[in-house]
């Protein structure tokens, strides 16, 4: 129960102050064209804005005294939410990948799983390498550190060591990022 009145009030302040619910005794009003109208009271603001049949809102808060503009309501929300939606599409949210390798692993496989890790920096995830080790295998951390070192050499130029060589258990970790264009 708690939580959904959270969740509704969370929506109501992202929505911006309409109308009659903007309390300030003071505004800087900005007409539908872009031109500033001045400071005035925010009743007065609003009854200019109900003459031209457009409603007052709110552009920030922040400044002394709040900004305010005439435009209509429903038109600044479909701009707004169209700017929103542009700006999630272009921004991408870096993954973990990981890949997995034991310590004993063929030329064949190894550049396989170079490829793989190449292909997912390209795209601009992190990728977390694995050595994984069974039984007494452990003894030969040696030899998968020095298989972590030759990676990281081999993929210099698309990638930089976020996380360097670690033990985590029975594994050997290591965590590349994408090379900074």
């Amino acid at each position: 129960m708690l939580d959904k009145t959270k969740k509704l009030k969370k929506k109501n302040n992202e929505q911006p102050m309409i109308n009659e619910k903007i309390k300030y005794p003071k505004v800087r009003l900005i007409d539908v064209l872009g031109s500033q109208l001045g400071i005035c009271s925010s009743n007065e603001a609003f009854n200019i804005a109900n003459k031209k049949g457009l409603d007052l809102v709110m552009v920030s808060d922040r400044s002394d005294p709040p900004v305010c503009r005439i435009v209509d309501y429903g038109k600044y929300k479909f701009i707004q939410e169209k700017k929103a939606k542009e700006a999630r599409k272009k921004q991408h949210n870096a993954s973990l990948k990981e890949v997995k390798i034991r310590y004993k692993i063929e030329e064949h496989d190894y550049k396989v799983r170079i490829s793989q890790v190449s292909r997912f920096l390209k795209i601009g995830d992190k990728v977390k390498i694995t050595v994984i080790f069974r039984g007494r295998e452990i003894q030969h951390l040696n030899l998968a550190i020095e298989l972590l070192d030759k990676m990281a050499i081999d993929l210099k130029d698309l990638a930089e060591i976020q996380q360097p060589v670690s033990r985590d258990g029975k594994n050997i970790i290591m965590i590349l990022s994408p090379k900074k264009r």
